[in-house]
């Protein structure tokens, strides 16, 4: 009995889902910590081994901005990702240096406000709502869609209580118009939930 017991508090979680890789982080020679957001179990923070070695087969579905299908595995102390197939290359995808900045910067600042992993299957679809949106709509469009896209983040984490014009919907150009009438009303929300961050 206390052979099984031992055995099976050995045993690994595995999940099989859906993850846009956000960040890397080299550890050592070989391994990357990987930052993914997923749609099932949030902000997820994975160790993948032997990444950058040469001919790694994980190397392009886990580069920063590929939306993959993952196979991720709890162990004791943190995630390992086991296995991974490209679906989406966002990065290439993107095409345009300044969607790819945006990218960048509303990322980044996920990254930032959230302290740990958090489990909230919206923060999945709004950025890669906010995504596809940088990789379809003009240029002149882009600041509406980052203001939108960091409105949705912020009020997912209890950051902004204010309406949002078209929350948990498709960001379309009536919804981007309207943001950019009143742009310096939503700029100010915005800044408000980021000093309640903690930021």
């Amino acid at each position: 009995m206390v052979l099984l017991i031992s055995i099976l508090s050995a045993m690994r979680s595995k999940y099989d889902t859906s993850g846009l890789v956000l960040a890397r982080l080299y550890v050592g020679e070989a391994n990357v910590f990987i930052t993914v957001l997923t749609p099932d179990l949030g902000l997820v923070r994975a160790r993948a081994q032997g990444l950058r070695k040469s001919g790694a087969k994980l190397s392009s579905a886990l580069a920063t901005f590929s939306e993959s299908s993952l196979v991720l595995v709890r162990g004791r102390e943190d995630w390992r990702i086991a296995g991974a197939v490209l679906k989406e290359n966002w990065f290439v995808k993107i095409k345009n240096d300044t969607a790819r900045s945006t990218a960048t910067r509303v990322s980044g600042l996920l990254l930032r406000i959230v302290a740990g992993e958090v489990h909230d299957p919206k923060l999945f679809s709004i950025v890669i709502g906010f995504f596809k949106d940088l990789s379809t709509f003009p240029e002149d469009m882009y600041d509406a869609i980052e203001i939108l896209a960091v409105l949705r983040i912020l009020a997912v984490l209890g950051l902004d209580t204010g309406e949002i014009p078209g929350y948990e919907s498709e960001f379309t150009t009536a919804i981007l118009t309207e943001i950019m009438k009143t742009r310096a009303n939503y700029i100010a929300r915005v800044n408000r939930g980021i000093t309640a961050s903690g930021l």
